[in-house]
């Protein structure tokens, strides 16, 4: 991996492929690892796949305290302008969904494509913000070994557990790596996230929206609205995947997401 220096440390991230760039964005509490699949099968088909560990998770600085999603999308920001990518279509899963619409909000003019997966554009109500912090002071205190394992069965479908065995050690493998004071701090700023179903109006590129049917976090009916509120978005909905439809049903995913970068390649080519 390589690594970006910021004032608060470094960022690690993945560089791989050519072609039109694509940036992934992990959720919580994994890495940029859970983005293998994707890495492999888009640097494969023409790609330039760039993927950070966030700040606070694997091998990135970790900050204490609390990161609000504004200051993971001004990493990826700083990331681009380091690797002098001025455009991209810009992914992400869960948090990291939500990460990519703050980075919306921001800076709009810098995407040319946007995948949402696993992810929900509602703020958090008081009791699901308590929760967050409550969770926060638990990992804080007790690590993340106990967390993760009541996590994992929410996580990933009962079938894809019964029949998968590689995509649960690395899942499993993931959460129990996660630092607890980073994933701490992001749960914390994840509390105070602002809700985006207003503003996903504004967005005017090709958008693919996924959600698995077994999905215990996000369920079908978030990414419906997302839909709704995004004029000429797509909606695949991956039968059997959970929380984590990229790794659960990596086919199902790759296909949808061709459809995404065909649609950004011809936007691409049609304002160029």
């Amino acid at each position: 991996m390589r690594t970006l220096s910021h004032e608060d440390g470094t960022t690690a991230y993945r560089d791989v492929g050519e072609g039109p760039p694509v940036l992934l964005v992990h959720g919580h509490p994994f890495d940029g690892s859970m983005w293998d699949p994707q890495v492999e099968h888009l640097a494969a088909a023409g790609r330039r796949v760039i993927v950070p560990d966030l700040r606070g998770y694997g091998r990135s600085a970790v900050t204490a305290g609390e990161v609000t999603l504004d200051v993971f999308a001004r990493d990826l920001a700083a990331l681009l302008d380091h690797l002098d990518v001025e455009r991209v279509v810009l992914g992400g899963l869960s948090m990291g969904g939500q990460i990519v619409m703050e980075f919306h909000r921001l800076f709009p003019e810098r995407i040319s494509g946007l995948l949402l997966a696993a992810a929900s554009a509602r703020a958090d109500d008081t009791e699901g913000r308590q929760s967050r912090v409550d969770t926060a002071e638990r990992i804080e205190w007790e690590g993340m070994a106990g967390y993760s394992d009541e996590l994992l069965p929410r996580m990933i479908a009962p079938t894809t557990v019964a029949t998968d065995p590689q995509v649960v050690a690395h899942v499993r493998r993931m959460m129990r790596g996660a630092p607890a004071t980073g994933a701490a701090a992001a749960l914390r700023g994840r509390a105070r996230r602002q809700d985006y179903v207003a503003s996903l109006a504004g967005v005017s590129v090709p958008t693919l929206i996924v959600v698995g049917t077994e999905d215990d976090f996000t369920p079908v009916a978030e990414a419906e609205l997302m839909h709704e509120r995004i004029t000429g978005s797509t909606l695949a909905v991956i039968e059997g995947a959970g929380h984590l439809p990229n790794l659960e049903r990596t086919a199902e995913f790759h296909e949808a997401l061709a459809c995404l970068l065909t649609a950004s390649d011809t936007t691409r080519e049609a304002t160029a």
